[in-house]
């Protein structure tokens, strides 16, 4: 079988690393990869955004079966364009992915079908947003209606953390198109976690719990990002609590999303928010985490692709995923000044050596092959990940293997896994 994964980053080399080894996998293509996924397949030139580029490369490389990782292309219709040529792909289709695309739609679903989540407000006028913040009181999260890459999440304390997160979306449109449109929604304070299912649009399986740390510094200090680390399992979501969150949360969010006409086929995400022993939905997205993929795929055993094919086909019944007791803790490696500007192109070392210590994986997310040499391209850069029997054990390897790499201007967190709880 010819397999082709979409993306770049950190999750597309995971999702490519765990699919390589599937007996069933004859051939590999990512589009377009990174100097990790050249390694192991063949990397395509091309944009994961161009939706009839894409259906083009799957006809000239025969590809029996595309898996899309990041959002863009599942909200732009990837999904809908492949299967009109009756090619099998894995993710939802457009309408499906809306329940990412837009923070207003996913926020008005949450409503309509009594899934719990926070107060909020939609708004298109930034000084209407000033008054409802006023009436309602600090603090407040401010989100970008549109996809903005981890990027338009602002946590408002204060008037001027407001005036800011205006100005970067209803005001000076730094967000683009993202930022015309905005939700205010209620601060929920409580323990955060992630819950992924893979689902063809009737059943669900769930995948490992995690929990994933979003601000650039130690402490959970700094501006958003798209994810600093990661780690599986979580210790606030147990086997009664993650039985709560399929029935409460995923299952009505598909079978909602079945009734709108939006049949979900494809990896559904929800951040949690766990408040008094109640389930608060964040966020829904059309994809698996990134990097939380790096945090739970090593942790699933035996083959992936058969469930992954029977929730496109719309036949997972039957199909279940089977986990490790073991800890899995990834790292992210970013480059200085991430995730505002930054600069490319230096060498990485010591990826060799840190793949030698025990369990651990290097995931690469900006990075490409110049000859021989790994060179950074991108903010995160790498994804350094460890197995370990305890969260400790996986900590301490990790944290070894992150030491001996080296690039210029590398930055990284130094608590990843290490959350103090409120």
């Amino acid at each position: 079988m010819r397999v082709m994964v979409v993306g770049g980053g950190g999750r597309e080399h995971c999702i490519a690393w765990k699919v390589r080894q599937s007996p069933m996998v004859d051939e590999l293509f990512c589009v377009p990869g990174n100097g990790g996924t050249a390694r192991i397949g063949k990397n395509l030139p091309g944009d994961p955004s161009d939706v009839q580029g894409l259906v083009a490369l799957a006809r000239e490389h025969r590809i029996d079966f595309t898996i899309v990782g990041p959002e863009v292309p599942l909200a732009l219709g990837v999904v809908d364009a492949f299967e009109a040529q009756g090619l099998p792909v894995f993710g939802p289709c457009a309408e499906a992915a809306k329940i990412e695309a837009s923070k207003a739609f996913s926020k008005e679903f949450m409503v309509r079908h009594r899934i719990r989540t926070g107060e909020f407000e939609v708004f298109e006028d930034a000084q209407a947003a000033r008054d409802y913040v006023g009436s309602v009181g600090l603090p407040v999260v401010i989100k970008a209606d549109g996809l903005a890459f981890g990027k338009g999440s602002f946590v408002c304390r204060s008037d001027a953390d407001v005036e800011h997160a205006l100005r970067q979306t209803l005001i000076d449109h730094k967000l683009g198109v993202a930022g015309k449109r905005i939700v205010v929604e209620e601060y929920l304070e409580g323990q955060e976690a992630s819950f992924v299912v893979i689902t063809d649009g009737q059943e669900a399986v769930a995948l490992p719990s995690s929990e994933d740390h979003k601000q650039l510094l130690d402490g959970d200090k700094g501006p958003n990002t798209g994810g600093m680390g990661a780690f599986s399992p979580t210790d606030v979501v147990d086997d009664r609590l993650a039985e709560k969150v399929l029935h409460e949360v995923m299952m009505p969010a598909i079978s909602g999303l079945r009734q709108e006409g939006r049949s979900y086929r494809g990896a559904l995400y929800a951040g949690l928010m766990l408040v008094e022993g109640e389930v608060y939905v964040l966020e829904f997205n059309c994809r698996f985490g990134d990097p939380e993929t790096q945090a739970t795929f090593p942790r699933i055993k035996g083959d992936i692709m058969p469930v992954l094919m029977a929730a496109a086909a719309g036949s997972l019944s039957g199909q279940r995923v089977e986990v490790s007791n073991d800890h899995c803790v990834c790292v992210v490696l970013a480059s200085q000044g991430y995730p505002g500007k930054y600069e490319k192109g230096f060498e990485v070392f010591g990826l060799q050596d840190a793949e030698r210590q025990g369990e651990v994986f290097v995931f690469h997310a900006g990075t490409k092959l110049e000859g021989q040499r790994v060179v950074t391209s991108g903010g995160r850069v790498l994804g350094v990940t460890a197995l370990g029997k305890s969260k400790q054990d996986a900590i301490r390897l990790v944290y070894d293997a992150v030491e001996r790499i080296s690039f210029k201007g590398k930055c990284f967190r130094t608590d990843i896994g290490r959350r103090r709880r409120p």
